[in-house]
């Protein structure tokens, strides 16, 4: 049941693994169905958030905030996949508590752009890992009690998003519940909310298909994502310098 439930949240059928815990067996099993719809982060609370979060937190928030990345592609990038000179980002794998899988669809492999001011702090966030090889997943662990794995997997995301994430929400006044969906379906409505073309929308979030009128047309050119991507990304920019709280 535990890899059935990996399986949902990779195809976002559910947002957590009630079978898993901190040791085997202490998961409470319960309906994969999800109970909420997920909350959306208004652009100044947004603001607030990644004000508050040290390098490698706020690098995962704005890469699944500006990229529209499913939580196990997130957990799953590698430094191989990220092309700096070219601004793009390959999605080629999920992986969920662990375990690797393939993305969800083939437009799931498409090239993602990503906006220069995002790839400034993924930069640093490279500058700054003990862990930069090619092969190495971009957000490694480095927990000691991760072993003879440290550095070989990626982080548990559930633990920077309930360890990291949700309180720095709280120390700023945000009441939303907040996980990783929340992320992605605001980056969602934000390009909506900016009349974006519903097939540059299509291909930002990497969806098999939009609706079958506009399945006829050609793919939205690279600079047509670029400029949506943009806009969204200038949105949720503080126009104070950015501080690097990493240390």
């Amino acid at each position: 049941m535990s890899a059935l439930y990996n399986h949902a949240i990779r195809w976002e059928f559910a947002d957590k693994n009630p079978i898993t815990g901190p040791v085997r067996g202490s998961g409470v099993r319960q309906s994969s169905k999800r109970e909420r719809i997920p909350d959306l982060l208004e652009v100044e609370e947004f603001q607030r958030l990644q004000a508050e979060l040290r390098l490698r937190e706020r690098i995962l928030v704005w890469l699944d905030m500006t990229l529209g990345l499913r939580r196990g592609e997130l957990a799953g990038l590698r430094w191989e996949d990220v092309r700096f000179e070219d601004l793009n980002v390959m999605a080629r794998r999920s992986i969920v508590d662990q375990v690797v899988g393939n993305v969800k669809t083939e437009a799931s492999k498409r090239a993602i752009p990503i906006d220069p001011f995002v790839a400034d702090d993924l930069l640093a966030w490279y500058r700054t890992t003990k862990y930069s090889q090619p092969t190495d997943y971009v957000f490694a662990t480095d927990a000691p009690r991760a072993g003879n794995k440290r550095g070989k997997q990626p982080v548990w995301l559930s633990k920077v998003m309930s360890y990291h994430i949700q309180p720095a929400a709280k120390r700023v006044g945000i009441t939303k519940h907040i996980g990783w969906h929340t992320f992605r379906h605001t980056y969602t409505t934000l390009l909506h909310a900016n009349g974006e073309d519903v097939k540059v929308v299509q291909e930002l979030l990497r969806h098999g298909s939009a609706k079958i009128t506009m399945d006829v047309y050609a793919q939205a050119v690279t600079s047509a994502k670029r400029k949506a991507q943009g806009r969204v990304v200038a949105m949720l920019r503080d126009t104070k310098k950015k501080e690097d709280t990493s240390g």
